[in-house]
């Protein structure tokens, strides 16, 4: 029996996240301890180049939402493995905070070019029965990836953060690369139907179907839900963002613990997201998304909040796990029911604006964090801020109902 050649693309698509999950996203939290310590730099400068990242994602969005929708997105991908890896060879021979910043913006650069935005919206094309599915078993490669976290700190503490950079560079190429060729732009283009399956009439009968009617990014920017969508998806990004740079340094500096037992308690994070994956690729289209999504905003909210007051290792695996399953669960549903909302024609494009929105989420987490711990000297106001502002998030999904 064939398989479904966009099952070769999830799994891909899920290898290259391994990389961007392990070398980088859950990664920069252990840099930034060790540089804040090694170099004197503060939390608020170093927590700086997370949020150009984030600037450098949103700006680019719409532009390469408009080049995937327009011309595919494997080309793009290839570009940005070879950037990326470039960009922690730079980073690796850096001396100055200037200089540390301008390889970030390199690193940046490559890591937007094959990001979660950007291999998403390529299965979306290829998925609509099995989107929520699809897009759960992507997400594996970005579980995986934090699980393995604390090689890099190994790798750090034995080797220095420097050859860790720079071999974090030649392995990104060399495995990034040849996953990059597998991937294709729709199936209409190489023989397929989407999901694999001959075409048949769509089930409305459930809330959230997928859209019979394809909306154009203007179309989008004038309903409710698109404006719902990315607020409640950048509340969201305001907990994940703040975690990924700021934990492991408040579990280290303010609860007492080793830099290698803070990012134990990340791999536990990715742990949760390993649960959240499954649970989504069980629930599929079973359920409403925007209530599945309102849980997890919840979930995250509790998450931090134990996190910033935990007062033994059992609090603090049950919120590195809570906070784990939110966003495990909570990020395929994200763009999979954008996807349902307002079809797949236009689909790169209205992820893209959107990404101009959810960036004051990604920036904002952890430059509120930062500049509250080098304030008050530590995290807790900063994260019982953020973990406020992600329950109130839930609103925005509970009230963004299918655009007509």
């Amino acid at each position: 029996m064939k398989t479904f050649y966009g099952w070769r693309i999830v799994v891909a698509s899920g290898a290259m996240q391994l990389l961007q999950s392990l070398l980088l996203n859950q990664a920069f939290g252990v840099y930034l301890a060790v540089l804040v310590e090694e170099r004197g730099w503060t939390k608020t400068a170093l927590s700086g180049a997370a949020a150009l990242k984030s600037v450098e994602v949103a700006l680019l969005g719409p532009v390469l939402g408009w080049m995937v929708d327009r011309f595919g997105s494997q080309g793009i991908i290839r570009a940005g493995i070879v950037t990326f890896g470039i960009g922690f060879m730079l980073l690796s021979q850096t001396d100055t905070l200037g200089g540390f910043y301008a390889a970030f913006v390199v690193v940046a650069l490559g890591s937007s070019m094959f990001s979660n935005f950007v291999v998403s919206v390529t299965i979306i094309q290829w998925f609509e029965k099995r989107r929520a599915r699809a897009l759960s078993a992507l997400q594996f490669g970005g579980a995986i990836g934090g699980l393995f976290v604390f090689l890099v700190a190994w790798s750090i503490q034995a080797y220095g953060w420097r050859a860790t950079a720079f071999g974090s560079g030649v392995i990104a190429i060399l495995i990034g690369w040849p996953l990059a060729r597998v991937i294709r732009s729709r199936p209409e283009d190489h023989g397929e139907t989407v999901d694999g399956l001959s075409p048949a009439p769509r089930d409305t009968g459930h809330p959230e179907a997928p859209s019979r009617r394809a909306f154009s990014a203007r179309e989008a920017m004038r309903t409710s839900a698109f404006w719902l969508l990315s607020i409640g998806h950048g509340f969201a990004l305001l907990v994940v963002s703040a975690v990924n740079v700021h934990a492991i340094t408040h579990i280290k500096e303010g609860l007492g613990y080793s830099l290698a037992q803070a990012s134990f308690v990340i791999t536990l994070v990715t742990l949760g997201q390993f649960v959240g994956v499954m649970l989504g690729w069980v629930i599929g289209e079973k359920f409403e998304k925007r209530l599945v999504i309102a849980a997890c905003m919840l979930m995250h909210a509790v998450g931090l909040l134990m996190i910033t007051y935990a007062t033994g290792p059992v609090i603090l695996a049950v919120a590195a796990l809570a906070h784990g399953t939110g966003w495990g669960l909570r990020g395929p549903f994200v763009h999979a029911i954008r996807a349902d909302y307002f079809g797949r024609h236009s689909i790169g494009m209205i992820t893209g604006l959107s990404s101009l929105i959810i960036v004051f989420g990604q920036i904002g987490g952890p430059l509120l964090a930062g500049a509250f711990a080098d304030w008050t000297g530590n995290y807790r106001a900063g994260f019982t801020l953020l973990a406020v502002l992600a329950g109130l998030g839930s609103l925005f999904f509970l009230l963004a109902k299918p655009p007509k």
